[in-house]
């Protein structure tokens, strides 16, 4: 665990330790003072996955202390969710339900183990989030707090007690704390995978969030006309090089990223059934994790066997859909890695894409270990494995089941 720092000057009267996840948003910055009347000692936590900047953690380390926190720590875990997640998001190819790179399960789980580990350094056993009672997170959360402590309490008041965001305003102007009306209106979860928007249109299956709301992805209207080419190189699945240029993790994430939103690519919605069971919907940005999905899905087709990309394309969606529902400490999550794993070692070449409004057009590839060689053969041509009357013979027995099985249908 990185640790940036630890703040304990507030001096309130000692009670049973709880830890918080804390963002400084509304839920959270409700939680500190509703749980300090309860007779808890808060010590606040943030977990920063790539959403906030050195001037954003300082703000949310103040915000806590005003609020009358206990103690803060705030703990870097970027390198940890790109080498835990990111990578393999990108060699699974996954997209929930074919449009979102599961941005926040990954982040969620890391900010529960790290905050687990705070808590067992801390001696503390009382663990408390700001999920609702409607959405994954209170999943994500609890799954991986019991899943990395032996025992534990799991505080979720907004949860357990049915807050609504509404009691939750009037009850911190109580304290004297205001809430942008921006933060009523939309919840936003900023982070090295993308950002996710909900809220009002998004509680129905028609309409987009403001073009405003959106922090970074350029509009179609405003995106240059003329596209982009960018390289994307990799090494056994793992992306290493934008246009020549080695780069190292968040380097390349990063370079990818904004090249991508000036081109208005990466925004998307997405429509799907929750963990609980019921529908719901959020809008999001995901430029660099949209890009490099594409380009290894692309150099895969190139370098892969038909049976390993259909088996490692189904098992890629397991393995997503466990990580995105909170279950990743299954160990099947495990089993499917090592065969994602495996599938990577010829995943190594470019890829040149191109962005131009909004779209990713997949302009090539070039590996040594392409099976698209033109000395074997080339499609619709010629090739140096068989001949016509070989081909002509495959023809006929090619499929001949399912021809004798149509015509016994038609008797």
């Amino acid at each position: 665990m990185s640790e940036i720092s630890t703040d304990t000057t507030n001096s309130v009267t000692p009670g049973k330790k709880v830890i918080l996840a804390f963002s400084g948003g509304l839920d959270t910055s409700f939680l500190v003072p509703y749980l300090m009347e309860k007779g808890y000692s808060v010590y606040t936590a943030t977990v920063n996955t790539g959403g906030f900047s050195a001037d954003e953690m300082a703000t949310i380390a103040q915000k806590s202390k005003d609020l009358g926190a206990y103690g803060h720590t705030a703990i870097d875990a970027v390198s940890e969710l790109y080498n835990d997640f990111v990578v393999k998001i990108i060699q699974a190819n996954y997209l929930r339900g074919g449009v979102y790179p599961a941005c926040v399960g990954p982040e969620r789980i890391i900010a529960a183990k790290k905050i687990a580990e705070l808590a067992l350094q801390m001696g503390i056993s009382v663990v408390a989030h700001g999920s609702t009672g409607a959405g994954n997170d209170q999943v994500r959360f609890d799954l991986a707090l019991r899943a990395t402590m032996e025992s534990v309490e799991i505080l979720a008041p907004i949860r357990d007690e049915g807050f609504t965001r509404a009691q939750e305003v009037e009850y911190l102007k109580t304290k004297g704390v205001t809430i942008p009306q921006k933060n009523l209106d939309y919840s936003i979860n900023v982070g090295v995978l993308g950002t996710t928007i909900g809220g009002k249109e998004t509680k129905t299956p028609l309409g987009l969030v403001p073009d405003e709301i959106y922090p970074n992805v350029a509009t179609i209207a405003s995106a240059p006309e003329v596209g982009e080419e960018i390289v994307i190189g990799f090494e056994k699945g793992i992306a290493v090089s934008v246009n020549g240029v080695a780069m190292d993790d968040l380097e390349l994430i990063d370079a990818v990223k904004i090249v991508a939103q000036k081109h208005g690519v990466g925004r998307g919605a997405h429509l799907g059934t929750t963990i609980l069971g019921i529908k719901g919907r959020i809008v999001f940005e995901a430029a660099a994790l949209r890009v490099l999905i594409e380009a290894h899905k692309e150099l895969e087709k190139s370098v892969l066997t038909s049976k390993q990309i259909f088996w490692k394309d189904h098992l890629g969606v397991v393995w997503g859909d466990s990580v995105h529902e909170g279950l990743y400490f299954d160990p099947v999550v495990a089993d499917i890695e090592a065969m994602i794993l495996s599938s990577q070692k010829t995943v190594t070449g470019e890829v040149i894409v191109r962005l131009q409004k909004g779209n990713i057009i997949v302009v090539g590839s070039k590996s040594a270990y392409s099976l698209m060689d033109s000395a074997f053969a080339s499609y619709g041509e010629e090739n140096s494995f068989w001949n016509g009357r070989d081909a002509q013979g495959f023809s006929k027995i090619y499929g001949l089941e399912g021809i004798i099985a149509h015509k016994k249908h038609q008797l």
